[in-house]
């Protein structure tokens, strides 16, 4: 089989890409990434390519030179660069996709895996207290992740209509914690105190890296499609995080936060805006019967122990529940 691996060079596709390499030398995998990944240590099965989603024409030529029989689409941009304009993010989050599934269905690729998100469901006030997969996809107007991946979902879900011969398996993860892991939430976790919303718990949903990975090569070996949410057992409130991580917990008035982030975000004092008030505010907690009970995985960490995995490899300090009592 060959697999075409978008975003090889990531947190995830690395490992991935590692781990398929061992557990399937008969397969080729074609290792996709704008960074170019270094041949020194890759396995004798791995095809390093050099490919920007934002240009069409180059995904076009992947597909067709390779001709893979599954596309795992991970590349995303999870750190827009601050000269970035919105065209040109979208253009390689949805433009880029939709350039794949149409060159995919072009050249007879029989699977998709693509990785959505939670982000997907939204930020809203009247989200369910648990979210599972039957509940609407709302993203969230003035969050431009979330309002990516929702326009990618609306788009994969007119291809499941219209093109049903390209299995799909759509993956919408919570939050992603690992030992290499550095992004947005996580930097959450480093700061002297833990900032919350009053009036809101914000719980998070958990899950470890090698659980995706896991999950992923299980779709690909059995050739499965259908859409999952990613997350381990339970949720963990900013309050508890903070607890955990022994740093006072400040929940302060929304206005008061967003007006704050409003003022240091264009000088450059913070990397979060006002948009991601309602981020903090309406979480979507994921429900995660449908990945143990349908497609048959347990993950190995819950939300809690994936977060007390990714604090002990990033060597921060903190209080667990076992070492307290």
């Amino acid at each position: 089989m060959r697999v075409l691996i978008t975003g090889a060079a990531g947190f995830i596709g690395h490992q991935l890409l590692d781990e398929l390499a061992i557990q399937h030398p008969e397969w080729t995998l074609i290792a996709a990434d704008i960074r170019p990944l270094a041949s020194q240590g890759l396995k004798a099965n791995v095809e390093p390519v050099l490919l920007d989603m934002g240009r069409p024409a180059q995904v076009r030529a992947c597909i067709s030179g390779w001709k893979p029989d599954a596309i795992v689409h991970l590349a995303t941009v999870i750190r827009p660069p601050r000269d970035m304009t919105e065209a040109h993010l979208h253009a390689i989050e949805v433009g880029g996709t939709q350039c794949l599934v149409d060159s995919a269905l072009a050249n007879g690729v029989r699977q998709l895996v693509l990785t959505s998100s939670g982000a997907a469901y939204g930020y809203a006030a009247d989200n369910a207290e648990w979210i599972d997969e039957n509940q609407p996809l709302r993203g969230h107007p003035h969050f431009a992740y979330a309002k990516h991946k929702l326009e990618i979902e609306q788009l994969l879900a007119r291809y499941r209509e219209e093109h049903p011969q390209l299995r799909q398996l759509v993956l919408r993860p919570g939050t992603i914690l690992g030992k290499r892991l550095n992004n947005p939430i996580s930097d959450l976790f480093k700061k002297r105190t833990v900032l919350g919303v009053l009036g809101h718990s914000s719980r998070f949903v958990f899950i470890w890296e090698q659980d995706v990975v896991g999950i992923i090569r299980q779709g690909l070996e059995k050739n499965r499609e259908g859409i999952y949410n990613l997350a381990g057992d339970g949720a963990l409130s900013l309050k508890e995080i903070a607890e955990i991580l022994g740093k006072p917990y400040r929940p302060l008035p929304a206005p008061l936060l967003s007006g704050a982030l409003r003022l240091l975000k264009p000088l450059g004092l913070s990397q979060y805006g006002p948009e991601q008030l309602d981020f903090l505010r309406y979480r979507p907690v994921l429900a995660n019967q449908r990945l143990k009970e349908e497609f048959g995985y347990q993950p190995r960490y819950s939300s809690r122990e994936a977060f007390y995995a990714f604090l002990a490899a990033q060597g921060i300090s903190y209080h667990s529940s076992e070492s307290q009592s």
